[in-house]
């Protein structure tokens, strides 16, 4: 693999960050996203080749607004359906002479792109594609999933989107409260595939993760006055946080009790508590607001032992009541083995691993076998720790628990 210069890393940095402005503008004009974000990607591709050469121009957000609108006027004439809009298109200046708002594009993007008629996995990948300005190839080796099927997901996507008759347009307020959990459900699902990849040899994938953080930026640029926007961007950065210390020089898993908090990174950690402790006195309280309110009392604990477990079991059971599920459940009871003892735990994990959505899940496994190593039964300790390796798909995570069930 050659060397990325530092110019080439701030020219794929740039074109991230201008890809949504671009398509924005392309689809207000045009109306077609199908073909309008497979200009793009072509004119990236373009930028990408020629800007470490020719010099990154004085307008880079002109020059691919023109490179992509000059692509779909080629895309178009493969098109004999469509000669008609080429000749309308072709009277028209090519520069846009009222670029629309980056803001309102973004945010018209972001809703586009996570409809309701898309499903999960679709909507990760158009994210991905047309805000992230990912190709495919780079989104199938995020998500370790074939390139041929990442194109299958961004083409049917788009084919649904245009099926639909979806318009690009910034949302109503209705659309967006309809909308925004979906926005923030996919922004946290590509971030937590990041941070902790559930296959695969590496334990992060800080691209995933970076780029998560990046669009949850924006969003909260356009929408300041929303809660759980602000919640999910400081949950993001205090989790993130954590990032060098989670693994050893071999790759290894490290568990937070055993971090060296000494590598977390404060900066990181004092803005997620700023926004947090900023935003729970203000908005409505949410699931994400909760869940970086606990990532808070975690990171501004010096150590594990002074870790003020009561008040994260409190915030769990406010959690649970404000958005019960099964994760939630599994996570509380490792709080109430901190507070009330293993045993107690077990009992809350018994209720917990009752629903159908953990069944099979490593992670209860591997929550009931650290119970068990506290009440010490070391023999059912071992074989749980044998049985949560055997279930996960992460091969850091695999050798954690293969050493805990040989320690």
């Amino acid at each position: 693999m050659g060397h990325v210069s530092g110019g080439e890393l701030a020219i794929a940095d740039l074109l991230r960050e201008l890809t949504p402005r671009v398509l924005g503008v392309l689809v207000r004009r045009n109306g077609d996203f199908d073909d309008c974000e497979d200009a793009v990607q072509e004119a990236l591709l373009a930028a990408a080749v020629s800007w470490p050469v020719d010099g990154v121009p004085a307008n880079p957000t002109g020059w691919l607004i023109t490179t992509s609108s000059r692509r779909l006027v080629e895309i178009w004439r493969k098109d004999a359906a469509r000669r008609r809009r080429e000749d309308v298109y072709a009277l028209e200046p090519t520069w846009p002479p009222c670029p629309a708002s980056a803001v309102d594009d973004t945010l018209a993007l972001v809703f586009l792109c996570c409809h309701p008629e898309l499903t999960v996995p679709s909507q990760v990948a158009l994210t991905l594609r047309a805000l992230g300005g990912l190709s495919t190839g780079e989104i199938a080796r995020a998500l370790l999933v074939p390139e041929a099927t990442v194109g299958q997901r961004i083409s049917r996507a788009k084919a649904r989107i245009r099926d639909t008759g979806a318009q690009f347009r910034t949302p109503t307020a209705d659309e967006r409260d309809e909308r925004l959990p979906a926005v923030l459900h996919v922004l946290y699902l590509i971030f937590n595939e990041g941070y902790t990849a559930t296959s695969g040899e590496a334990l992060n994938r800080v691209e995933l993760s970076s780029e998560a953080i990046r669009l949850t930026r924006q969003l909260r640029a356009i929408l300041p006055e929303e809660g759980e926007v602000a919640g999910l961007l400081a949950l993001m950065l205090l989790t993130d946080a954590r990032r060098a210390a989670r693994t050893r020089l071999d790759g290894a898993l490290i568990p937070l009790a055993e971090q060296d908090r000494r590598r977390w990174d404060k900066a990181a950690i004092a803005e997620g508590v700023g926004i947090i402790e900023a935003t729970l006195p203000v908005a409505k309280p949410g699931p994400y607001q909760l869940q970086a309110a606990i990532a808070a009392v975690h990171d501004e604990a010096a150590d594990v032992t002074s870790t003020d477990w009561r008040q994260i079991l409190a915030l769990y059971d406010v959690l649970a009541a404000l958005a019960p599920g099964p994760m939630v459940a599994l996570n509380r009871t490792v709080a109430v083995a901190m507070v009330h003892g293993p045993a107690a735990a077990l009992a809350e994990l018994n209720d917990a691993a009752a629903d159908p959505a953990l069944s099979g899940h490593h992670r209860v496994d591997a929550v009931r076998a650290h119970l068990l190593d506290e009440l010490g039964d070391q023999e059912g300790a071992r074989e749980y720790y044998l049985r949560a390796a055997q279930r996960t798909r992460s091969l850091p995570e695999r050798r954690y628990l293969l050493a805990r069930a040989t320690r």
